[in-house]
């Protein structure tokens, strides 16, 4: 699981830098340095991955990158609510809405993978 995210958050990550003006559009207005910005969470994707795949700072990269997750909720959520769409995602809307409910999911998944949220139980033989 570990992996799948470190490997997802490399890849938008770098997306992020090779094709910024892929995710200029999601920018809300409010935010200013719309392209530092865009230039700025794809690093925060790629450092967050490598640091869920380092032992030693496994824990600290799955807490800010669910406070990066946190953060980047506003701009899903304006993706949503004005109709844009993203150059090489789906154009439908339904996908921009889908998307929404589902950053929890990647907030705790990005914890367990960072051993922040304790891994299940496992059944212990009876003596």
């Amino acid at each position: 699981m570990r992996l799948a995210l470190a490997a997802a958050l490399v890849f938008a990550g770098i997306d992020h830098w090779l094709t910024p003006e892929r995710y200029l559009p999601m920018m809300p207005d409010y935010l200013p340095w719309h392209l530092p910005l865009v230039l700025f969470t794809g690093t925060c994707e790629i450092a967050g991955a490598l640091g869920l795949l380092l032992p030693r700072t496994r824990r600290l990269a799955a807490a800010l990158l669910a406070l990066y997750f946190v953060c980047v909720f506003p701009a899903n959520l304006h993706n949503a609510l004005n109709g844009l769409t993203v150059d090489g995602l789906p154009q439908e809307q339904w996908y921009y809405w889908l998307r929404l409910p589902f950053q929890p999911l990647i907030i705790l998944w990005t914890l367990y993978a960072g051993g922040l949220l304790p891994r299940r139980a496992t059944a212990v033989a009876a003596a």
